[in-house]
């Protein structure tokens, strides 16, 4: 019989380095709230699998596509922004996919495809083997970013 243990489970060993972070349900890392781009970078870092390379590509796509974008992580999920309004745009990990949330998604044309229990937000998921439409992903970004940022 084996037994799975995940990396963050295990007790430090003296001399090891720091503690990785912890996966909280579903896979999302728990990464200590802040602003800027570092603690977005430790998130992107900590999600295990695929969806580490994912979250690289999805955070490369917002910096091309909304220059000056702000960063944080915020209830275990980064969150960005354009401007001093609020967020436009978060992530988090789950089990089989990385839910992006348009916070004003509803207003996006045409809307992404997820709805949320609020009337505002709407959702796109990735999943391991999806081939990313990075022009569409792209034209959300960019016009989530032009609305009225909100706090999720």
């Amino acid at each position: 019989m084996t037994t799975r243990h995940s990396r963050a489970s295990l007790p430090p060993q003296s001399g090891a380095g720091p503690t990785p972070p912890v996966l909280l349900s579903g896979g999302n890392p728990q990464i200590a709230k802040g602003d800027g781009d570092e603690p977005v970078q430790a998130y992107i870092a900590a999600m295990p699998g695929w969806k580490s390379a994912a979250g690289k590509r999805l955070d490369a796509l917002v910096e091309r596509t909304v220059p000056g974008v702000r960063k944080a992580v915020k209830w275990n999920s980064p969150l960005y922004g354009a401007g001093d309004t609020g967020w436009f745009l978060g992530l988090h990990c789950f089990n089989r996919y990385i839910k992006v949330a348009f916070f004003q998604g509803a207003s996006l044309q045409p809307p992404p495809p997820v709805a949320s229990k609020g009337d505002d937000t709407r959702y796109f998921h990735i999943h391991e083997d999806d081939m990313l439409d990075e022009e569409a992903l792209a034209d959300w970004i960019r016009q989530a970013a032009a609305l009225p940022g909100r706090m999720p």
